[in-house]
């Protein structure tokens, strides 16, 4: 029992350092945690990766080398690297090549590992066949996964499957209801989404006026789309109330 007590004491110690150290790491200068990383520290790559691909501190902006030391703490088995990396090589950069195929590849590890924006991201390369067969089903799954953990982006998603009734039997009402979940995260697309049933009258009662909140909220948010159709809706709105007939001025005092 002693012994036991004694192996337990030291896995204690053993993680309130490693605690300390995460907590620590950020705090050091870019250099240190430079030679931590050549080291082959993992927090200390992954810590590195950031601050090159944000440009953060003395690390100058560079996806490049951000996806170097992502792809060595990934090779340690870290799934926020496998993910972030994914990321940069989905788009690509200079003297970075683009390749969404091997990006889906990694989302794929990560999402198996749990990773929330690794499974939408998986989801959305099933829906448009990069890096596997095109399968709007699987899409379905892993949007699903997505969504049940919470992530606005996947519950959009999967709106838009079920409003499109693709991977599912098309149901307006789902739909509504998960762009709904999406726009109260103050999700932009979520936002535009519920407007646009909101205009139509599907899944919903029709109600032009909420449609147009939507449209605003979204757009305020930035969504060029959601301005565009704030814009039509409104001058729709206007030409269909027509001006004000058989008013007149108020009478002089």
């Amino acid at each position: 029992m002693r012994n036991r007590m004694i192996f337990a004491g030291a896995l204690a110690a053993m993680a309130f350092a490693s605690a300390a150290s995460a907590q620590t790491l950020d705090s050091l200068p870019f250099l240190k945690k430079l030679k931590l990383a050549k080291a082959g520290d993992e927090d200390a790559q992954m810590s590195v990766a950031f601050d090159y691909e944000k440009g953060a501190g003395e690390a100058r902006l560079s996806r490049r080398e951000a996806a170097k030391w992502y792809r060595l703490a990934a090779q340690q088995g870290n799934v926020e690297a496998q993910f972030r990396l994914a990321r940069i090589i989905h788009d690509g950069d200079e003297g970075l090549k683009k390749s969404p195929e091997m990006a889906a590849t990694l989302y794929e590890s990560a999402a198996k590992q749990g990773h929330v924006e690794a499974q939408n991201w998986l989801g959305y390369s099933y829906q448009h066949g990069i890096g596997f067969a095109q399968s709007d089903t699987e899409a379905v799954n892993w949007y699903r996964r997505a969504a049940d953990a919470g992530l606005a982006m996947a519950e959009n998603n999967l709106g838009l499957m079920y409003l499109n009734g693709k991977g599912v039997p098309q149901d307006r009402t789902e739909a509504f209801k998960l762009f709904e979940r999406a726009a109260n995260k103050s999700d932009t697309w979520g936002l535009n989404n519920i407007g646009g049933l909101f205009e139509m009258g599907w899944g919903t009662p029709q109600d032009k006026q909420k449609a147009l909140q939507s449209y605003k909220a979204s757009a305020a948010l930035g969504n060029e789309q959601a301005k565009k159709n704030m814009e039509r809706l409104a001058a729709s709105l206007a030409q269909d109330n027509g001006p004000v007939t058989g008013a007149t001025s108020p009478a002089p005092n």
